[in-house]
């Protein structure tokens, strides 16, 4: 494993082009293999999770092809589950999304337990409860899960909660089979809309985008399609709140206004000196920051991972803030790091956080424990008096293309050893 060592105290200054969504890369990528014709999908980050779900794709017999640094041209025509990597199924949790395409495309699927980050228990229930009522049988057998289907039939879904692979899943399941299928709440997040057009150029009749309620006529067939990924909201926040904790000035594009709405909200309740302009988001010095409360929520709410770099604000903002995310009990773990460093936090419980500030932050050596919580403590080394190293840097590769030589181009004084 490799490690980032940073020398804080810089403001970042200048401008930041953002990649394709990891979040709807990856749904997207597995949506290919709903067809046998050529997919062309662009704006594709280079992060390790993109590199593994196209390692997958070709396991499966799938062909790739990169027409450019950020183009991908995808045919799934030749494809065989009996040859699928279970070993990098394995070390990615997005594998999961290959649960709906499979079903829908052989009517049956083997596939082990996906991993990923360690940010609580994410249990495939949800999953399942979809799946089964569209007319699949599951198994489990040790560490894999069969599930078999003579044929997949619309049904309504009602989800057990706002789960947006589950969505996912169930969406590209639901495009193949036959007749009508409602699922309620449904996630609505960007890359679920995304998702949703995507299917919809393969051919896919979906009613709903946007909300709790989606409405899905099933077709026969479906055919190539060519799209460019949405801007990653969540790369947004994290160069975001980078420029505000270093005073710095950057230009962040290109954004999508309606996916910041609940972030620029906050960021401005926190005080900061940042608004967006046509499809560019400006963040320039502030002042003073002010303590904030912060729960991450389903969209439009909060998005869950950007609730940590938020974490590293609160400790250069004046009084106590409050984070709560109540979903993942794993997602505070960032938090044992930053304390290190010298934040004034209570950890309450696995879901709340209690920091008081400001507070300086000082070099130390430290670890990611997540893709978010790397970042997250990236952008603590920037603030970081001193010298800070933090460990297990490819974490953060599953989620940010090249960051260190981005941040270096910005004046950060940061390098991988």
């Amino acid at each position: 494993m490799s490690k980032f060592i940073i020398r804080g105290g810089q403001k970042l200054e200048g401008e930041v082009r953002v990649h394709g969504m990891k979040n709807a890369a990856t749904p997207i990528l597995a949506a290919t293999l709903l067809t046998q014709e050529e997919c062309i999908v662009d704006n594709v980050p280079q992060i390790s999770d993109v590199r593994k779900m196209v390692e997958i794709l070709q396991s499966l017999g799938a062909k790739a092809e990169w027409l450019g640094r950020h183009k991908l041209k995808i045919c799934a025509k030749d494809v065989s589950l009996g040859k699928i990597d279970q070993a990098k199924v394995k070390s990615m949790r997005s594998s999961v999304l290959l649960l709906g395409p499979l079903l829908a495309r052989f009517h049956e699927v083997s596939i082990s337990e996906p991993g990923g980050c360690i940010i609580g228990k994410r249990p495939l229930d949800t999953h399942f409860h979809a799946l089964r009522a569209l007319g699949a049988d599951i198994n489990q057998v040790d560490d894999s899960y069969e599930l078999k289907t003579k044929e997949l039939k619309g049904s309504e879904i009602i989800l057990p909660e706002f789960s947006v692979t589950a969505t996912e899943n169930a969406l590209m399941a639901a495009v193949l089979a036959r007749g009508v299928t409602k699922i309620k709440i449904a996630a609505a997040e960007p890359h679920v809309q995304d998702l949703i057009d995507f299917l919809t150029k393969m051919g896919a009749k979906i009613k709903g985008k946007g909300t709790h309620e989606l409405t899905v006529r099933g077709v026969s067939k479906l055919g190539g399609a060519e799209h460019a990924l949405i801007p990653d909201q969540i790369e947004i926040g994290t160069w975001a709140v980078a420029g505000a904790v270093t005073q710095g000035n950057l230009v962040i594009s290109p954004v999508i206004a309606e996916h910041l709405e609940i972030f620029l909200l906050k960021f401005n309740e926190a005080g900061v000196n940042a608004q967006i302009k046509g499809d560019k988001l400006l963040v320039n010095p502030s002042s003073n920051f002010k303590a904030f409360k912060l729960q991450s929520l389903p969209y439009p709410g909060f998005p869950t991972d950007l609730e940590a770099p938020f974490g590293v604000l609160a400790t250069q903002c004046e009084g106590t803030s409050l984070i709560h995310d109540p979903l993942y009990e794993g997602r505070m773990g960032y938090m044992t790091e930053l304390i290190k460093m010298g934040a004034n936090a209570v950890i309450c419980d696995p879901h709340r956080v209690l920091i008081t500030g400001p507070t300086p932050l000082r070099g130390r050596e430290i670890r990611s424990y997540d893709l978010r919580a790397g970042a997250t403590l990236i952008i603590a080394g920037l603030v970081a008096q001193g010298e800070t190293t933090i460990n297990q840097a490819e974490v953060v590769d599953r989620g940010y293309e090249n960051i260190e030589q981005r941040l270096t181009e910005l004046g950060a004084k940061i390098r991988r050893a």
